[in-house]
């Protein structure tokens, strides 16, 4: 397995549990501030993950 495809899968799984810890945080807490960070830092992940998709 190449390094990139390495790193994407890193991405992905990373993607994955922000985005069970951002449901858990809306629902459970329900504090907007701490939703908005863990929202958006999962959603730069993905992104980012999206760009060395379509660059390699």
């Amino acid at each position: 397995m190449r390094l990139i495809d390495r790193i994407r899968f890193i991405l992905n799984i990373a993607f994955l549990i922000g985005a069970v810890v951002t449901f858990i945080i809306y629902f459970a807490y329900g504090n907007g501030l701490t939703f908005m960070y863990v929202g958006f830092t999962t959603l730069a992940i993905k992104v980012f993950e999206f760009i060395l998709r379509f660059v390699n």
